[in-house]
């Protein structure tokens, strides 16, 4: 019977509450052949006598066990391995590769999420940015903070989410490039993202005065559920190449002129943005007192009204 590598990476994954990666289990068969290649050594060769838990030598509780396995119960005449008597299942112990390639640890992992998946125990196991993980199925979560007597997660507000997101496209990130990109303070946001943990301090950005610059935690792969940055989804209004253009466009942005406001020019400046305007002149008397020229159109508007100025 060939070695089974599913039923030994599922005992492996079950045997613990830490993350194991592709390299961790890759050694770990290394290991085992390492202790494979180990001679068994006699306790009366090193001198140590050796006492089972129970107080009887060890030749005794071999003789028993050989004898329930159906082996030759002479200790005398036969070398007894341990070992032999527990790893005697072919399915785990024999033609155990030394190596096992990580593609091939990926692909039965893949399967096994698929049975676990499939059996509906309440359980999923994940890959994370750490390695492969046993967990229990966000469903139950209500049930897991009833039992730990945990308050409900707070959630992020969606001005939060907003900042998590610019964060995390565009990182290492200032503050000041946040609130040109959402238009509005960012303070709060960011005080409650570096509270929940999500993003952290990468350093100072090479500008004046040295603003701090934010980045995302690997807890935030864990929020979002993915195992690196590469596996987030493009996203073309948060690239680095068009904020880099717009926040150029905006920094440097100059206020709208007269003519694109849509007001009368100065002396010098160009036409008028409205053509149908005529021009007003201001007459001055030296006894009399200024008289002003309307259009013949202004006049009209005006019913008829008598325009001159009084006495």
């Amino acid at each position: 019977m060939a070695f089974n590598l599913k039923k030994v990476l599922r005992a492996l994954v079950f045997s613990t509450s830490q993350p194991l990666s592709v390299k961790d289990l890759q050694a770990a068969f290394t290991r085992y052949h390492e202790q494979a290649a180990m001679p068994v050594v006699d306790a009366e060769e090193t001198g140590v006598p050796e006492v089972t838990p129970e107080g009887s030598a060890p030749s005794e509780a071999l003789k028993a066990a050989a004898a329930a396995m159906g082996q030759s119960a002479d200790a005398e005449s036969e070398a007894v391995n341990p070992l032999a008597l527990l790893e005697s299942d072919p399915e785990l112990y024999q033609d155990v590769p030394s190596l096992v390639p990580g593609s091939q640890i990926r692909e039965t992992m893949a399967e096994l999420q698929a049975e676990i998946r499939a059996a509906d125990l309440g359980l999923e196991l994940i890959e994370g940015k750490t390695g492969y993980q046993l967990v229990t199925e966000g469903r139950f979560a209500r049930w897991i903070r009833v039992l730990r007597n945990e308050p409900p997660p707070v959630k992020l507000s969606q001005s939060a989410l907003e900042t998590l997101s610019v964060i995390a496209y565009r990182q290492p990130v200032t503050r000041t490039e946040i609130e040109h990109i959402r238009g509005v303070s960012a303070e709060a946001g960011v005080n409650k993202l570096l509270e929940r943990e999500l993003i952290y301090i990468v350093g100072r950005a090479d500008l004046p005065g040295r603003p701090l610059q934010f980045g995302t935690t690997d807890k935030f792969l864990e929020f979002v559920g993915v195992r690196s940055l590469d596996e987030l989804p493009a996203s073309d209004v948060l690239s680095n190449r068009q904020i880099d253009d717009w926040l150029q466009k905006t920094t440097n942005a100059k206020p709208p002129s007269d003519e694109e406001m849509g007001l009368p020019l100065e002396l010098g400046e160009g036409s008028s943005p409205s053509p149908t305007l005529e021009p007003v002149t201001l007459e001055h008397g030296h006894a009399a007192a200024p008289s002003i020229q309307v259009s013949d159109t202004d006049a009209a508007d005006a019913g008829g009204a008598n325009t001159s100025p009084s006495p």
